[in-house]
């Protein structure tokens, strides 16, 4: 949204491609244009006609009848329902029912949820702010973007003639918590502490960096032996008590996989153990075939996999991380991480790929050996 600055007043460009005006009057308050414009010139001339009248003495202030808004609560509420992807697609039910916790704990909730969308000040958003949380900076970060989203609508909706949010980085959070990647040796500890009939599943999340949800939406079709593959379409999701089948996190999550060759035969003795029926899940719940596997199920067996090879810090989410290390280090390029991983952006492979550059003094060493030969 581009903005036009002068010393005073200015113009702003809305994405509906209109023009916005506003001016700090005598009365030391900002006031907009009744109106907003179809061109710039347009809006440029408003602005001049307004400075002549203060110049000349002549300018009062136009006291538009207030419109009434709906409260802060309100609006998020049906910004929530409303909300599509960048591609207009309905929001995924995770990510809504993540929205819509938040909105229910830290907006609704507190006092600021119960102002007037356009009574909302800069002042009551860092008051907000402060009352969030603050040893659980990740979910204090999403709920921050949650709230700058939703005044961001109702900026480019032209209710609000800008947004309270002002926060610098008050949507970035630090990682919690520094993932250290299992060893060689101790990923090996904790497959062979895990039950048989998960240890393909310990294999599969480390060596193919397949998310919790894809590797337990996967089946019988998803797997091709003979060319060394698994085929992530699907993910399944927990919301609400119940399981949701659905696309991957992104589209460039639907992808091709090639398992290491060292773990082919683990996937295929495994198979053998599964349900012949064509659409069989890989891992499903102890108790029913048909159904998903349950995280908590999965953390019972791994928490003690993890103690055994003396990873208590190891969550199950950090052998994909593992995984994505692994492939960094055995030389993939950023677009092949992406692609591997199912990231949609190349920011998200950096990561691993800054954990690959620890390995810069056994490089140097190599290098070394060299001179030797």
């Amino acid at each position: 949204m581009a903005r036009g600055k002068r010393s005073w007043g200015s113009v702003r460009k809305l994405p509906s491609g209109r023009y916005q005006v506003r001016y700090l009057g005598p009365d030391r308050e900002y006031h907009p244009a009744p109106v907003t414009f179809t061109t710039k010139a347009d809006a440029s001339a408003w602005l001049a006609r307004e400075q002549t009248k203060i110049s000349a003495g002549s300018w009062e202030a136009e006291r538009a009848p207030r419109r009434e808004l709906p409260t802060l609560t309100a609006y998020v509420r049906q910004w929530i329902r409303a909300r599509t992807t960048a591609t207009g697609e309905p929001l995924r039910p995770k990510t809504r029912h993540q929205y819509e916790q938040l909105h229910a704990r830290h907006i609704a909730d507190d006092p600021i949820g119960a102002l007037a969308l356009d009574a909302v000040t800069a002042v009551d958003v860092r008051a907000w702010w402060s009352r969030l949380p603050d040893d659980r900076p990740t979910w204090r970060a999403h709920a921050y973007r949650l709230l700058r989203a939703a005044f961001n609508s109702a900026v480019d909706e032209e209710l609000i003639a800008a947004t309270p949010c002002r926060i610098r980085s008050g949507g970035a959070s630090k990682r919690e918590r520094e993932v250290r990647p299992a060893t060689l040796a101790e990923l090996d500890a904790i497959t062979g502490a895990m039950p048989e009939r998960y240890r393909a599943a310990v294999l599969l999340a480390a060596w193919c960096a397949l998310r919790f949800g894809e590797l337990t939406e996967l089946r019988r079709p998803d797997v091709d032996l003979k060319a060394g593959v698994v085929h992530v379409r699907r993910a399944v999701v927990h919301v609400d008590g119940k399981d949701i089948v659905g696309p991957p996190k992104s589209a460039a999550g639907v992808r091709a996989v090639a398992i290491p060759p060292h773990v082919l035969p683990v996937v295929a003795e495994h198979l053998r153990g599964v349900s012949k029926a064509r659409d069989a899940l890989l891992f499903p719940s102890e108790r029913d075939p048909q159904v998903h596997l349950a995280l908590s199920t999965l953390a019972r067996h791994f928490e003690k996999a993890r103690e055994a090879a003396g990873r208590p810090d190891l969550r199950w989410h950090d052998l994909r991380h593992t995984g994505a290390v692994l492939a960094a280090q055995a030389g993939a390029t950023l677009a092949e991480l992406q692609g591997r991983l199912g990231h949609s952006s190349v920011a998200a492979a950096l990561v691993y790929q800054h954990a690959a550059d620890g390995r810069d003094a056994e490089i140097a060493r190599r290098m070394s050996e060299m001179t030797r030969k």
